[in-house]
């Protein structure tokens, strides 16, 4: 058991992980950055004027960014497989 090829493979899923949630964050980031400054600008305090849009924002990003997340873990998904006698040995 090869502790570099371990530390590479978790390396390799964290940073899988951060990649693959980037997309639905980024868009709630925004989308919510834009209602709080709308609901600044026009004094409106609704809890849900900022939930609503900030949900449907990160629904749009995972459709739109959902084939490239499924390659992505279907491609390390791949590669963990071919690897995995290695590390059990």
């Amino acid at each position: 058991m090869d502790t570099a090829l371990i530390l590479s493979l978790a390396r390799e899923a964290l940073l899988l992980m951060v990649l693959a949630s980037a997309p639905p964050i980024a868009a709630s980031l925004v989308v919510g950055f834009l209602m709080s400054l709308f609901q600044a600008t026009t004094s409106i305090q609704d809890s849900t004027l900022s939930v609503v849009p900030k949900l449907c924002a990160a629904v749009l990003a995972l459709v739109i960014a959902g084939p490239w997340i499924g390659q992505q873990l279907s491609r390390f998904a791949t590669q963990l497989f071919l690897v995995l006698p290695e590390v059990v040995s």
